[in-house]
């Protein structure tokens, strides 16, 4: 691609990014419990004094607590996949590999957090296949202007220091469905003047530098994972919930902080300055007075409204588990509760698993059909197994498996019995005991057989 067509696309797409860069990250600080109430200057009078002594900034985690519930909800036991053969199973697991587990995690907590989760893949240097989950604010996608959006190319923008010059570059790097091309602009360089080709590819044979790669990898190789149908964060509809959560909270403490402190009211103070009040009190615990009949020394409290901000701080919490569809982990929420009570307490936490892994779904679907399609593997119609982990009562789902015997097939029992992890292990153990019970009975037999 020329330079000049790079420059027009990059000034077309680039500004437009920064504004979701900004919300990214903002939802990503809240994660990591750094929240507004963190960032406050403190309040001061027109002279530049502190309005109040106390400034406890206490933070409390909501979004990473909600976000967590959701990410371990889906993906503690991750998606299993049937490509249609046994032999494109196989090869499917190993390309996932070990770390398929915590990458299905970082997907999950990096959509919630940017709208959009990001999956990258190419070939490695042993020509194996390999992937990894990007920073969603170094991807912008091109996509076409069909119903059906298509991805046409995808822009992944990242800053690297050359380390001879010492200088932060901004690195381009472009990839359509059969090439990617580098480019770079050393920061506080305008794009029209500062961008250059970038040779960061290497042949192996030749050890030659190019700026051009040619991936044949079919298709553009940056999966999306959509968040939910809309494509927004999970903080957006809890941020100021958060926020007045934190003020609430942080200025009660204050105010337990400042009101330790006794305010005097004197009447008739025989000193000219309150230094020297606060000096007299302390070292001889006296004050001196004037003669006057009205001279009199009082003490000031303030009175908490403990009961309000007790009412305004449950129903704000109440709330964000309600916006955010998340699980309140309140102790009082929980006890011997039936396994429907324990199912209708994530229905909100299951609607919003629900909505993302039907975005979740044509991702991994696509996933798998780039690996196949990387190793020449017939790919028929994915079938997905999703698993929940949510806790659940073990003594009622016991006695429902107890009640079934009879009615349906050994293996389904085993199936859903809490204890069993492994069925076809389990299974295993069930049929070595029925041998060694029919070993013994045939003993016990034979033993009186030779007796008659």
């Amino acid at each position: 691609m020329e330079l000049d067509v790079m420059k027009r696309l990059i000034k077309k797409y680039e500004p437009g990014h920064t504004d979701r860069i900004v919300a990214m990250s903002e939802a990503k600080r809240y994660y990591r419990n750094e929240t507004d109430i963190l960032m406050h200057p403190k309040k001061k009078d027109e002279e530049g004094n502190p309005m109040r002594n106390a400034d406890n900034r206490i933070p409390r985690n909501f979004h990473g607590l909600i976000v967590n519930q959701k990410a371990a909800y889906a993906f503690t036991a991750p998606p299993l996949f049937d490509a249609g053969n046994q032999t494109s199973n196989v090869k499917v697991a190993e390309a996932l590999g070990d770390e398929y587990k915590k990458n299905c995690t970082a997907l999950c907590v990096e959509a919630a957090n940017s709208g959009c989760a990001w999956l990258h893949y190419w070939r490695n240097d042993d020509g194996l296949f390999e992937y990894a989950v990007v920073d969603s604010r170094e991807v912008i996608p091109v996509m076409s202007h069909s119903l059906k959006k298509k991805l046409m190319a995808a822009f992944r923008m990242y800053q690297e220091l050359d380390e001879e010059t010492g200088d932060t570059y901004m690195i381009y790097e472009y990839w359509t469905d059969t090439a990617c091309q580098a480019f770079r602009r050393k920061i506080g360089d305008t794009v029209d003047e500062g961008l250059f080709y970038c040779n960061m590819f290497v042949d192996p044979q030749t050890e030659e530098r190019f700026s051009e790669y040619q991936h044949n990898l079919g298709e553009v190789p940056f999966i999306p994972f959509p968040n939910n149908n809309i494509g927004t964060n999970d903080l957006v509809n809890i941020k100021r919930l958060i926020d007045v959560y934190d003020k609430v909270y942080s200025g009660f403490i204050n105010d337990l902080d400042d009101v330790q402190e006794l305010i005097f009211v004197l009447t008739g103070y025989g000193g000219t300055d309150l230094n020297g009040f606060l000096q007299d009190l302390k070292k001889y615990k006296t004050i001196k007075l004037d003669e006057d009949d009205g001279a009199d020394v009082k003490t000031l409290s303030i009175e908490i409204p403990v009961e309000a901000r007790e009412k305004v701080l449950e129903a704000t919490r109440k709330a964000i588990f309600e916006q955010g569809q998340g699980f309140d982990p309140q102790p009082e929420n929980f006890g011997n509760q039936s396994g429907e009570a324990l199912k209708f307490m994530y229905a909100l936490l299951e609607m919003k698993v629900g909505l993302m892994q039907t975005e979740f779904e044509t991702g991994f679907a696509r996933l798998v059909r780039a690996i196949c399609r990387f190793y020449g593997l017939q790919c028929g119609q994915i079938i997905q197994t999703w698993t929940r982990t949510c806790i659940r009562n073990d003594s009622e789902l016991v006695e429902m498996c107890k009640n079934s015997v009879g009615i349906i097939s050994t293996e389904t029992i085993i199936k859903n019995h809490p204890f069993v992890e492994s069925v076809p292990e389990e299974m295993e153990r069930i049929e070595q005991e029925k041998i060694k019970e029919r070993e013994q009975f045939d003993i016990y037999n034979n033993s009186f057989r030779k007796n008659d």
